[in-house]
């Protein structure tokens, strides 16, 4: 289901883009204006970016073979890396050098304001359905969680949707800073608001970029499962008939919905090797049919300290 409903998301933000970012250019190049090019700018990139995106989604669902028994889930995180650099270089890159050159005067003149303001408004409408579509996702999702959808957006491992969410988000935020900056130049008279605006805008891509590459390179390296699923997956297994304790337990995810586990176990010195066997294979049954992400569990049979000898008073 999470697969799906980040594919319609993506889709939706998509389509979006690339109407906007042909709209935002021509309107951009027709009025002038640094902040409206900048915003065609982060519309090309976001265009981009889904495309990345839906590569990922394509690409991480290859099943398993022999040079990566573990499956190609981890590509969803490569992809939104390149997202992340994307948004870096075409957004970040190109805003903050337009809006620079317009604030020390070296802009043009235009006179299809109009046209620009009609552009912002078709935006705030497609970007606004993008938006709902992802936010839409985020409340289908913590619905099955105890968590509000803030702390659910913060553990969730599907870095694509997270992605999605984060881009709109942005988005909508460029295109109040680029009406701003529009409408304080024809108030003024002075190119150096929309030049300002344009900075701004390439301002907040930074930060998106830096948010989503951190959130991929932590996932990239291998992120344990969240603390709630540990504590969870710890008492399944110290639960089970015939174990007497778990000395650790490392968890990592390969992609948003597949989830190792490894766990050196203490079996009870009264139960033989093949019923060793059993709990390990029942642990495993359990595991995977109270965390569905669970597909791969190693139980390493392991013999518990002795007790340390205890010294008497002279």
């Amino acid at each position: 289901m999470s697969r799906s409903e980040t594919t319609k998301t993506v889709l939706v933000a998509l389509t979006a883009n690339l109407v906007l970012a042909v709209a935002k250019i021509i309107a951009g190049m027709v009025s002038a204006s640094s902040a409206m090019l900048a915003e065609g700018a982060h519309s090309v990139g976001d265009t981009l970016n889904q495309a990345f995106l839906l590569v990922s989604l394509r690409r991480s669902a290859r099943r398993p073979d022999r040079r990566h028994p573990f499956g190609y889930g981890n590509e969803r995180y490569f992809w939104t890396l390149m997202a992340a650099f994307g948004i870096f270089v075409a957004g970040a890159g190109f805003s903050i050098f337009e809006g620079v050159l317009t604030m020390m005067g070296r802009g043009g003149s235009g006179t299809g304001v109009v046209l620009a303001y009609a552009v912002l408004g078709l935006a705030a409408i497609l970007e606004g359905v993008s938006w709902i579509r992802a936010f839409y996702q985020a409340r289908m999702e913590t619905r099955r969680t105890d968590r509000d959808m803030v702390e659910h957006v913060r553990r969730s491992p599907d870095i694509t949707f997270k992605t999605a969410l984060f881009e709109d988000s942005a988005a909508m935020i460029g295109l109040v800073l680029a009406a701003a900056g529009l409408t304080l130049r024809e108030i003024t008279g002075s190119d150096f608001w929309d030049g300002l605006a344009s900075v701004l805008i390439g301002v907040l891509l930074i930060g998106l970029a830096f948010v989503i590459g951190r959130e991929s390179k932590g996932l990239i390296i291998g992120r344990a499962a969240d603390p709630e699923v540990q504590r969870g997956i710890h008492a399944e297994i110290a639960g089970a008939s015939g174990v007497t304790g778990v000395e650790s337990l490392l968890t990592m995810h390969f992609g948003p919905e597949e989830l190792l586990v490894a766990a050196k176990v203490h079996f009870s010195d009264h139960i033989s090797a093949d019923e060793a066997e059993d709990v390990a294979g029942l642990v495993d049954r359990r595991l995977r049919e109270r965390y569905p992400l669970v597909r791969h569990v190693f139980l390493d049979p392991t013999q518990a300290p002795a007790p340390s000898p205890q010294v008497k008073g002279a």
